[in-house]
């Protein structure tokens, strides 16, 4: 991805997210000359990787595969250090776009739709890394019941679904309806160890630099001095 697609796509989810009336906490906001300053008493965020994190799944047409995402707050099930045992993000899926079929081997989570159009989550069971046949159920705002596998789950604004480990899903929107502002209230995160792709994807994007960075990627953080 060149930086000034990723530049572009933070200024139109930070439009977004003031538009759902949300507010980002201050590190969110940081310019990379203000990382430059900031010590070990941060070493938080850098550790558990909050803050901005834009993928195009290794695949290289982010306008049509990826996802715009910021964790707001992780726990670290790696180390003691960090007791929180949940985590939360929001992320931005532009209509047109596509997020892979995917579970996790540890984390549940609810992804909320927050404001926007209407997200479509498509759900599978796991069958040993295949996707399953049979019925899948589904746990939405405190009614559960079962759909046929490949059922596309419609959340429109302030709608959820429960979404358990080894239990595939996609991210997708509706035609028609706009970009979708998500929400994830979940376990503790780790996208190194807990995330199974059904078709093998890539992490973070390689970056061309045809401009200066406006926020920096969660993998982009400056060592404490």
């Amino acid at each position: 991805m060149k930086r000034s697609e990723i530049n572009q796509c933070i200024k139109k989810m930070e439009k977004l997210i003031r538009a759902s009336g949300f507010y980002l906490p201050p590190f969110a906001l940081w310019t990379p000359e203000e990382w430059e300053t900031k010590g070990h008493e941060y070493d938080e965020i850098r550790d558990n990787m909050l803050g901005w994190d834009i993928t195009d799944c290794g695949l290289g047409d982010f306008g049509k595969v990826g996802l715009a995402l910021v964790t707001l707050r992780n726990g670290n099930q790696n180390n003691p250090k960090y007791r929180k045992v949940y985590a939360e993000k929001l992320l931005m899926i532009r209509e047109g776009q596509h997020f892979p079929l995917h579970f996790h081997w540890k984390k549940s989570e609810d992804i909320v739709n927050r404001g926007g159009g209407t997200l479509m989550i498509h759900v599978y069971n796991d069958s040993d890394g295949e996707l399953g046949s049979g019925d899948v159920l589904v746990n939405s705002d405190g009614r559960s019941y079962y759909v046929p596998a490949g059922t596309g789950v419609e959340l429109r604004p302030g709608e959820s679904i429960t979404l358990w480990p080894h239990q595939y899903h996609d991210f997708d929107v509706v035609s028609g309806t706009g970009d979708v502002l998500i929400g994830e209230v979940s376990m503790c995160n780790d996208d190194n160890t807990d995330n199974r792709f059904y078709e093998k994807v890539g992490r973070f994007p390689t970056i061309e630099e045809d401009e200066v960075p406006y926020r920096l990627l969660c993998n982009e953080y400056p060592p404490a001095e």
